[in-house]
């Protein structure tokens, strides 16, 4: 498995993880296609400008052009000050493999090398056992329930939060 910076050519796998009713079941639904092509282009500068960590998941190094997902640190204020958050998401036909995982540790791993992001945020919705599971595998902590906004729209979410530099639970 290789992360790399997403590009403004990864449209076609944006439009694959976010415009799909499966995919975005625990995300409220599917997000427009038209405004996609936007998103790509600012998070890759983002992730060009290092502002956020936007990484594709690419599960065969020997081929480069398949992605199976992505994975994401970034900030955003809060009332309560700014949060550090990480997210990630699978295509379905690369779940169950144990790459979210292992590309959400990769990215926390990096996180504690570099010393930086401080303690980071997860907020997978109550029902995804999937999401929910990476997290207490990983060291995460459970916070609490909470109503999170994404994309205009109010989920209800569980809280998790970890530092990356003390509680990252060693691979198995």
């Amino acid at each position: 498995m290789q992360l790399r910076d997403v590009t403004p050519d990864d449209v076609d796998a944006y439009i694959r993880m976010r415009c799909d009713p499966v995919m975005t079941a625990d995300l409220g639904g599917p997000l427009p296609r038209e405004l996609q092509a936007d998103k790509v282009r600012r998070d890759a500068r983002d992730a060009a400008a290092d502002v956020s960590w936007i990484k594709m998941i690419v599960p065969d190094e020997g081929a480069p052009g398949v992605v199976a997902g992505t994975v994401v640190i970034w900030s955003h204020d809060t009332e309560e000050g700014p949060l550090s958050e990480i997210g990630w998401m699978v295509l379905p036909g690369f779940q169950g493999r144990g790459l979210a995982k292992r590309a959400t540790r990769a990215l926390l791993e990096r996180a504690r090398d570099e010393d930086r992001w401080g303690v980071v945020h997860a907020f997978p919705a109550t029902g995804n056992g999937a999401s929910n599971g990476i997290c207490r595998s990983l060291g995460f902590r459970l916070v609490g329930e909470q109503e999170v906004p994404f994309a205009g729209r109010v989920l209800r979410s569980n809280h998790w939060a970890i530092d990356p530099r003390t509680d990252l639970v060693s691979p198995e």
